[in-house]
């Protein structure tokens, strides 16, 4: 039997309680990862249960992520809970904030944003980098975009978060390198989670307009939270250990057009 890819390592995944989180919380705890679940959502137990309910490790931390104190708490909580280690950061908590263009966002809505999506991100970062410097190895991954790379005439405090989570992405590549620790980024594009099909349900001209529009934009078609998932999984693994500073994009195509 091969080896599970990420056996005995300590990975915390980030908005882990539904859609691509969930998807990769199980993922990297089916390849042998103990996983912390941090969420501001009750759901997160549930699936800290199913991992162990199918004889993996695993525990459930509700975070808010705009919160230091929180975050730096919860870190050293997970790492002392799970073997004294991290090796494995997922970034993905994130929130879509209001769909309003530049000159009718409020300061308040546009910072909430980039509170959750860069703010959030930056304090997992920076609580759990000590612990990787001091094991002299650990992968990061930042779930940015396919509009981290491209535009859209929706959601601008939302993109311009993802556009920042890559830039962080490659800086703390090369500065966290000496110590053997690598960052990349995954650009998911439309992939079926719970979010998605709720913005399907509220379309105005329906759900299966919605899909059919979603669809005509990825030649592959809409993802599945699994895909990102494996992307994931392989960033996490030594199968990715010269990779640093890039990004892996799955999104069905949807960039290459």
């Amino acid at each position: 039997m091969a080896a599970k890819r990420v056996a005995d390592r300590i990975a915390i995944v980030t908005g882990g309680a539904r859609g691509i989180g969930k998807a990769t919380a199980l993922r990297l705890a089916e390849e042998g990862a103990s996983v912390a679940i941090f969420d501001v959502l009750d759901d997160g137990e549930a699936v800290a249960t199913e991992i162990r309910g199918a004889g993996g490790r695993a525990l459930f931390l509700k975070i808010d992520l705009t919160q230091e104190s929180q975050v730096r708490a919860g870190i050293a909580e997970a790492a002392q809970a799970l073997g004294g280690r991290i090796d494995i950061l997922v970034n993905n908590a994130a929130i879509p904030g209001v769909n309003k263009l530049a000159h009718d966002i409020e300061v308040e809505e546009w910072d909430r944003v980039f509170n959750v999506n860069v703010k959030g991100t930056f304090l997992m970062s920076k609580h759990t980098l000590p612990f990787m410097m001091a094991q002299k190895s650990g992968s990061i991954i930042n779930f940015s975009s396919i509009y981290g790379l491209v535009g859209s005439n929706d959601l601008p405090a939302y993109h311009a978060t993802k556009g920042a989570v890559l830039m962080m992405t490659k800086t703390d590549a090369i500065c966290y390198a000496p110590y053997g620790i690598r960052v990349n980024a995954v650009h998911p594009g439309s992939t079926k989670t719970e979010l998605f099909m709720q913005a399907a349900e509220t379309y105005p001209t329906g759900k299966d307009a919605y899909l059919a529009t979603m669809r005509e934009k990825h030649p592959l078609t809409l993802g599945e939270p699994v895909d990102v998932a494996n992307c994931v999984l392989f960033l996490a693994s030594n199968e990715s250990r010269f990779v640093t500073g890039t990004s892996i994009v799955c999104d069905g195509g949807y960039t290459a057009q």
